[in-house]
């Protein structure tokens, strides 16, 4: 990856000098679009004019071959959640809520409307989230990247990598990972007909456990490329999330990326009161970062332009502007490991 900069200005201290937006070339063609598993019967302005891919991407050596067949499925095995996991939310859940999904219980829905009647903006800050996700996984498609490692990914509805791949018409792979027990069951069963993705309930901070599962180990290829993905689920580790980071990376080969998303409190709408409307959830309360603790959970890769920025400055749709939105919630970035 020698045609990338090694480290974008936009991780100094400094900021952004100089911010540069890729062109973007005209939306896919209806025909563009093929089937996939039957989801959320629940409409979403989400699922509606898929991203154009960027103009200016980085090269790889390792594309994907386009006529491999798709592999032998591997299952993850199954795990029964506890009875204790419907008495209380969780993100993933709630994520799914506040997306207009339908894998939610009471619980989550009380919890999603807390947080919409103490940030209006919530709803708005879940869809910037999503919408980033679509546009960097295209962009990491378009550069070859034909496998994907999805950590802490929910509930794996609503315009999921799994369904960006279908639409760049991609035989790629994904494997989803969460430590949500209920958010799993959900997803193996909304992919079981697709046997080029899995779901995995197992707890992104065991690195070994993640890469050494069936639903992973026996989907990808860690030996080529892989797409590490890393959506607003670093803000549940409280502590040592650089060093995960980097843990991870270490694992992957050459030339695989990252794309990354995480909650801030740095713009005062968003405020610091996410962290006592979230002490709800059992397992961790999530732990907003300022954009310089962000910026060292990217320190081990080369970022794309335009680098470090709010999720709806990432390379937007054509027709609206950078920094359009109301509300900023999560720093974003995408980038090739060194």
């Amino acid at each position: 990856m020698s045609e990338l900069p090694r480290r974008h200005p936009s991780v100094a201290p400094g900021g952004v000098s100089a911010r540069t937006h890729a062109g973007a070339a005209g939306p896919l063609g209806p025909g563009s679009f093929v089937a996939v598993p039957a989801q959320s019967t629940v409409t979403s302005p989400l699922l509606t004019a898929p991203d154009p891919p960027p103009t200016d991407r980085p090269t790889s050596q390792h594309a994907p071959e386009p006529d491999r067949p798709a592999p032998d499925r591997p299952t993850p095995p199954s795990a029964a959640p506890a009875a204790e996991e419907f008495e209380h939310p969780s993100s993933a859940r709630v994520y799914d809520y506040l997306l207009g999904g339908a894998a939610h219980g009471a619980v989550d829905r009380a919890l999603g409307d807390r947080l919409t009647r103490a940030q209006p903006g919530m709803v708005e800050l879940a869809r910037e989230n999503r919408a980033f996700l679509r546009r960097a996984v295209r962009f990491l498609l378009a550069a070859g990247i034909d496998q994907f490692l999805d950590l802490g990914s929910g509930v794996p509805t609503m315009g999921n990598v799994h369904e960006v791949i279908a639409r760049s018409r991609s035989n790629a792979r994904v494997a989803y990972t969460d430590v949500d027990s209920i958010a799993a069951l959900h997803g193996q069963h909304l992919l079981a007909a697709l046997p080029t993705a899995t779901y995995t309930a197992v707890d992104v901070a065991d690195v070994d456990a993640v890469l050494s599962s069936p639903g992973v180990a026996g989907l990808l290829d860690l030996r080529r490329p892989v797409g590490l993905l890393a959506f607003s689920v670093l803000q549940h580790v409280r502590e040592g999330a650089a060093g995960l980071v980097e843990e991870y990376l270490g694992n992957l080969a050459p030339g695989s990326a990252l794309a990354l998303s995480h909650f801030t409190d740095d713009d005062p709408r968003t405020g610091p009161w996410i962290e006592a409307e979230t002490a709800a959830y059992p397992r961790a309360v999530p732990r907003a970062r300022s954009r310089a603790e962000v910026a060292a959970l990217v320190a081990g890769v080369d970022l794309v332009d335009p680098g470090l920025v709010w999720a709806d400055e990432w390379r937007p749709e054509p027709g609206r502007p950078a920094g359009a939105g109301a509300a900023r919630g999560h720093w974003v970035a995408v980038g090739f490991r060194r």
